[in-house]
């Protein structure tokens, strides 16, 4: 009676340590590379760079350089701080950003792809511009690594005796 005693206590030790081993296995058919968010990584990636890009937009819009600047990548935040209002700066003085729109997320070489399009005005004058972020993953959290001019680009409208706004120039530090 021994050996019978013992083959049902080991039964029963593998049936109250099956459901743990499987917990350990996975939880719920979720794979082991999903985030904690739930979200699957191409997901998170465009959320991700979606939101960094609309705050730095949104940032442009109230004229807050301190907001844009927060979500530059660090390696980009000296040459921000030199241009960012200089004359063709995102944040001049000179002229307002009354509308700022992201146009499309995609994945691209060396990250995340977000355009966006601008209204630029001076005076009177609007220009609507296209501008490219590249947003990257740095460590924990996401960033804008790089920013240049977009693919289209739509002429001024107005007063032509008013001054054009001026061309956003690109970043000086690329997304390389």
């Amino acid at each position: 009676m021994g050996r019978s005693h013992r083959d049902r206590f080991a039964g029963l030790a593998l049936l109250a340590l099956l459901p743990a081993a499987l917990a350990a296995c996975g939880s719920g058919g979720q794979g082991g590379d999903t985030p904690p968010s739930g979200k699957a990584p191409a997901e998170e990636a465009a959320a991700k760079s979606r939101e960094r890009v609309q705050a730095y937009l949104d940032a442009l819009t109230a004229r807050d350089a301190a907001a844009g600047r927060s979500q530059l990548c660090a390696p980009m935040h000296a040459a921000f701080d030199s241009a960012a209002t200089g004359p063709n700066g995102d944040f001049a003085d000179h002229f307002t950003v009354p509308e700022a729109t992201i146009t499309e997320v995609r994945s691209g070489p060396n990250g995340q792809e977000v355009s966006a399009s601008i209204t630029v005005a001076a005076g009177s004058r609007k220009a609507a511009r296209s501008l490219l972020f590249t947003v990257t993953r740095n460590g924990a959290d996401w960033c804008i690594s790089g920013e240049a001019p977009g693919e289209r680009a739509v002429e001024p409208t107005a007063d032509p005796a008013e001054p054009a706004p001026p061309a956003m120039a690109p970043s000086p530090v690329s997304s390389q």
